[in-house]
């Protein structure tokens, strides 16, 4: 009993304790005074911690590396921090502009209550709250401190291009035209078949000048030396064949590639020859002496297309495991690699005038600019394998799929202008409607198309078009893909 009577006046004391505790909160509760002060409190807290700072922005870091203001702006929130609570112990008024805060708020929950304010009245309600904020911020960022605004997507309105149309139908190969290339001087033009034959023809009549004969599978990609009076063929025998055009015979054979050859091309400059196929590697040849210069490795799977040009990246690479590659032809490796294709990049070409390139394949057609592959945007509109692309010098892209379909493009703003499709021949069926292979003559004012019909179609573009007859339809979309 002692020791309960000696712990009594504790318990009493703790149980005092409570009931004043619970009897204050009580009386906060009901208490509208105490209930505004602590959201007053609140209030000035977070004015001074987190907005007052950003009235007077510290200097900008003078030197990379520097943390000097990130210190300064949580010294000055921690004395801030500190100063509130100093202010709520000592009872002191918050600050006019804490009142001014409280004011506004309270007076547009009462105006929020009272009307619906109407919608001209509210877009120029936010206008001129826009213009007051930029104002603002001017005057009171300091100079190289104000904050960029953030611009809308804007498309870029396309050129207008005469539609294209059907001007002439050459027919003589008993297989798929599968390559084409233009001679230099735009007086002729080559083309290699699954019939295992090249037939040079005129290119202003189309007449069959001549046939040369050596390969032994489908020749898969030409090209004609505008430096050399050579003609350089591929196909899917694994030969790499010179002829000379003097003479219309093989002179050189270029022996290294472990299955077929898919495609080829002449860097404009050097006496180099690039060279690529199933084997996954693009092989890198000097002309004269048959010798390889570079086996260009990193694909895993067909390089289907090549391309050469004189800046970085001297060699661009296509391949069927859906990436591009950007190579550094001095060093014989890869730059760059561009993944963004999601399946089997098929066909590239190569700007005549601006330092870009495109590539096509089952997905899309993409643009990139040099010399880092920067993506610029999506060719959207076709739903087939795209086998064929070409540009010409006045900022027309050539599309053509497997099924037939042909787009013609805006370099610039990406506006497809004119939707096609190609007839297969009397005599052919109808699923032998695809386009395999496409480039622009010399001009630019001639565009020739192998196709599985086996013939190849001459387009040109329709002089009686004007703007008025063939207006532009360009209908943007809200937003582009960034990939």
């Amino acid at each position: 009993m002692d020791g309960v009577e000696q712990l009594r006046p504790a318990v009493d004391a703790t149980a005092e304790a409570r009931r004043r505790l619970f009897r204050g909160a009580a009386v906060a509760a009901s208490d509208p005074a105490a209930a505004d002060a602590g959201r007053r409190l609140r209030v000035a807290a977070k004015y001074r911690a987190e907005y007052l700072a950003s009235r007077e922005l510290p200097r900008g870091v003078e030197r990379p590396g520097s943390d000097a203001p990130t210190v300064a702006i949580q010294e000055q929130r921690r004395l801030t921090w500190a100063g509130a609570a100093a202010a709520a112990a000592s009872g002191a008024r918050v600050d006019d502009e804490v009142q001014a805060v409280l004011d506004g708020l309270a007076g547009r929950q009462q105006r929020a209550r009272a009307r619906k304010p109407r919608a001209a009245t509210r877009d120029v309600v936010l206008a001129a709250a826009a213009k007051a904020g930029e104002a603002a911020a001017g005057l009171a960022a300091p100079a190289g401190q104000q904050v960029a605004r953030r611009r809308n997507y804007e498309p870029e309105r396309p050129a207008w291009h005469a539609p294209w149309k059907l001007m002439r139908v050459i027919s003589g190969h008993i297989g798929w035209v599968r390559a084409l290339a233009v001679e230099p001087g735009n007086r002729w033009f080559a083309s290699g078949s699954v019939d295992r034959t090249i037939k040079i023809w005129d290119l202003a009549s189309g007449t069959l000048r001549l046939t040369l004969t050596g390969h032994i599978s489908p020749v898969r990609g030409l090209a004609v030396s505008a430096r050399h009076p050579y003609l350089f063929s591929c196909g899917e025998d694994k030969q790499v064949k010179c002829w000379d055009l003097e003479t219309n015979r093989v002179v050189r054979q270029y022996h290294g590639h472990l299955s077929g050859v898919y495609s080829l091309a002449l860097h404009p400059v050097l006496d180099v020859l690039v060279t690529g196929g199933r084997d996954s590697v693009a092989r890198v040849w000097d002309m004269r002496t048959k010798q390889q210069v570079h086996v260009l490795t990193g694909h895993r799977s067909t390089v289907s297309a090549v391309q050469c040009q004189e800046a970085d990246p001297q060699v661009v690479t296509g391949s069927m495991d859906t990436t591009v590659r950007l190579w550094d032809l001095a060093a014989g490796k890869a730059m760059a690699t561009l993944t963004h294709h999601k399946k089997s990049v098929r066909a590239l070409a190569l700007h005549p005038t601006e330092f870009g390139f495109a590539s096509a394949g089952a997905d899309a057609i993409k643009q990139w600019r040099c010399p880092r592959g920067d993506f610029v945007q999506n060719l959207d509109g076709h739903a087939a394998i795209v086998n064929a692309l070409s540009v010409s010098a006045d900022g027309v892209v050539f599309s053509g799929g497997d099924d037939g379909s042909m787009r013609l493009w805006d370099w610039r703003s990406g506006h497809c202008f004119q939707e096609a499709a190609t007839v297969a021949q009397p005599g052919s069926l109808d699923s032998e409607a695809g386009v395999f292979c496409s480039t622009f003559d010399r001009s630019g004012f001639r565009l020739l198309t192998g196709e599985a019909d086996k013939t190849i179609k001459i387009w040109k573009e329709d002089e009686a078009a004007t703007e008025a007859t063939h207006p532009i339809d360009f209908r943007p979309e809200l937003a582009r893909r960034r990939y």
